[in-house]
């Protein structure tokens, strides 16, 4: 047999202890089917085969998301401005100011989470009167986790709110003294205000749609992704929103693996939901790259224990139980498996109480379920998810969120938060995942990163004895993540005989020192054994590029996740080359005081603030007052 593809000349990582020193693979027809050395694996060769030299990069299994939203990121891709890893508020805000002036009436501009006001130099969030003045008639949404967002007056227009406008059960619309909203609106703790509030803005045409789908992947795979499982999501709404990855996939143009599962839209209604999709759609209905998976992560409204930690844990209601018991017996009796979100563990064992009961009359017996997030879960309740052979699957949600959570709980509680050491202790499935893109950022490195080293973005310490070594981690986010869709005998690993799912990286994830572990990106991905992304030394062999649409799109100018050749590099790189007179001239040629940085520019060159350190000081695109 020979093959499409070899890879040689690379420190190829697998989890089989039978092939520690593989150098290269052999690949056809979308699988492993040689791992090895050079010599043995170029045997495998012919004069048809696409032969590339890693250069002695480091490749690893293609990272699989186990919990993120990719089906309605897409959607909304290329109407969003991300802040993910903007390193200041001055910069986010300059990025704002500059798509506000390129976007046209009647869109709004969009930041839609992935962002912690602690990974800013400031370490603080956006005013509502720096967004009024940035944009006085453009509307402004700008999502923070799943707490609060912020919305300038053209916004408020834009929805109709007004001192009349009522705050739905569990949020509130902040008013002024005459009434009216001020702009800010809180989920305290349910974030349904926040998941309304931003249907209401205009979406993409379908073709747009389809051109924004394909650039998050491609976002995705820049970072190695070759798989995710699609936890569902509000307003996401089953087939309607799925019309787009369906016909990307008949098409052959999907660049990542997709499960989904189907989330209940309708209060309650979610039995009818569900027996309807029981009737309607066939379990793992699909293909190797989009197939359906099971229910959740919503099951019943009732269940939402929304983690916002800046309110207090919130209490379910009484009749959570008789509703989770209705439609969980239902998934049991037609075998299907299915997710729940469960942030706390007060509400876990209330939950494991109805399986337990459950299991009694028709036994789960083998049925695969997962835990979503669990960050309090305590080892009790591991016990009980073992029991009734469930798995855990974990989110970066604490590197965004940690600040809060320690706060309000204490250290001692946040060493603790999720316990994934337990868990893998006591041998529960666990698989790694974002909660991408509304919480946390899509970036795996930087979920890797928060497990490895312990630290929130913002650079708080969270974890010491419960950090995990980075094999671990990097499992969890291949293997581990594998068996929540069920096709841990088809990938998470380089090995013969499975899917062909492959990233080269640009760094070495073993050897680097922590603080890198958050820049890696890949220089190659590698999908069924097709290179659907390519950078770096290997960019001869990158796909053709796709125009992105519209042409008004953050992503035109961002491109999602801050670019490692982009300009802050650029900046840094001209600042250790000694360019900082002629630096600081272009930068700092304004004069007055600055209405973010707070300062007086001349008063602040002659003081002992660090004005040399253009990231955390003036931000890394140059003082802020040019956004104004």
């Amino acid at each position: 047999m020979k093959a499409d593809l070899i890879l040689f000349n690379g420190k190829i990582h697998s989890f089989n202890p039978e092939t520690p020193d593989v150098t290269a693979v052999a690949i056809k027809n979308g699988k492993f089917i040689a791992v090895g050395n050079d010599s043995d694996i170029m045997s495998f060769a012919s004069e048809e085969t696409k032969i590339i030299d890693l250069q002695n990069k480091r490749a690893v299994p293609g990272i699989n998301d186990s919990h993120i939203h990719l089906i309605r990121g897409g959607l909304n891709y290329n109407l969003e401005l991300r802040w993910d890893g903007v390193p200041s508020l001055a910069d986010a805000l300059r990025m704002l100011k500059e798509q506000v002036d390129r976007t046209p009436n009647p869109q709004w501009v969009r930041v839609v989470g992935g962002w912690s006001e602690f990974q800013f130099a400031e370490r603080r969030m956006p005013t509502l009167e720096e967004i009024n003045a940035i944009a006085p008639d453009t509307p402004v949404f700008i999502l923070h986790l799943y707490d609060r967002a912020i919305m300038n007056r053209a916004a408020l227009r834009a929805v109709g709110y007004n001192k009349n406008t009522p705050a739905p059960p569990g949020g509130q619309i902040e008013r002024d003294s005459n009434g009216e909203p001020t702009g800010l609106i809180i989920a305290t703790p349910n974030a349904m205000i926040l998941y309304s509030t931003l249907a209401k803005g205009p979406t993409l045409s379908y073709e747009h749609q389809i051109n924004s789908t394909r650039h998050f992947m491609k976002e995705l795979n820049r970072f190695g992704i070759t798989s995710v499982i699609d936890a569902g999501g509000g307003f996401q709404n089953f087939p309607d929103d799925y019309k787009v990855v369906n016909e990307l996939n008949e098409k052959n143009q999907l660049t990542v693996r997709i499960a989904y599962n189907l989330f209940t839209q309708k209060p309650k209604h979610e039995f009818e939901d569900f027996s309807d999709w029981i009737d309607t759609v066939k379990l793992y209905q699909g293909n190797d790259m989009y197939r359906h998976n099971g229910a959740g992560e919503m099951l019943v409204f009732s269940a939402a224990d929304f983690e916002d930690f800046l309110q207090p844990r919130p209490d379910l209601p009484e009749n959570m139980e008789a509703d989770l018991e209705k439609v969980v017996r239902l998934l049991v009796e037609n075998r299907w498996p299915f997710r729940l979100h469960a942030t706390y563990n007060e509400s876990i064992t209330r939950f494991l109480n109805v399986f337990e009961k459950i299991n009694q009359d028709v036994p789960f017996n083998g049925l695969p379920w997962i835990f979503d997030h669990a960050e309090t879960i305590d080892e009790r309740n591991i016990e009980r998810v073992k029991a009734l052979g469930g798995g855990i699957a974990i989110q970066s949600r604490m590197a965004y969120q940690g600040e809060y959570f320690t706060d309000r709980y204490g250290a001692k509680a946040a060493e603790n938060t999720p316990p994934i050491k337990k868990m893998l202790e006591m041998e529960v499935p666990v698989g790694a995942g974002s909660d991408a893109t509304r919480v946390s950022s899509y970036n795996p490195w930087v979920s890797m990163y928060w497990m490895t080293v312990g630290k929130t973005v913002g650079g708080l310490q969270l974890y010491n004895e419960t950090r995990l070594n980075r094999q671990t981690a990097l499992e969890l986010y291949t293997r581990g993540s594998a068996w929540f869709s069920q096709e841990q005998t088809k990938k998470g690993d380089i090995k013969v005989g499975m899917f062909a799912d492959l990233v080269v990286l640009d760094r070495d994830y073993f050897t680097i020192e922590d603080e890198d572990i958050k820049k890696i990106e890949a220089d190659l991905t590698i999908v069924d054994g097709k290179i659907v992304y390519a950078n770096g030394d290997f960019s001869s062999f990158s796909p053709p590029h796709i125009p992105i649409l519209p042409d008004w799109s953050p992503t035109n100018i961002y491109n999602g996740y801050p670019m490692r050749s982009g300009l802050q590099s650029a900046i840094e790189k001209n600042a250790k080359a000694d360019a900082k007179p002629k630096l600081t001239s272009q930068i700092h040629s304004c004069s007055g005081s600055c209405d973010v940085h707070l300062h007086n520019h001349d008063a602040a060159r002659m003081s002992n603030v660090p004005v040399n350190n253009y990231n955390a000081f003036w931000g890394a695109l140059g003082c802020s007052c040019f956004a104004f």
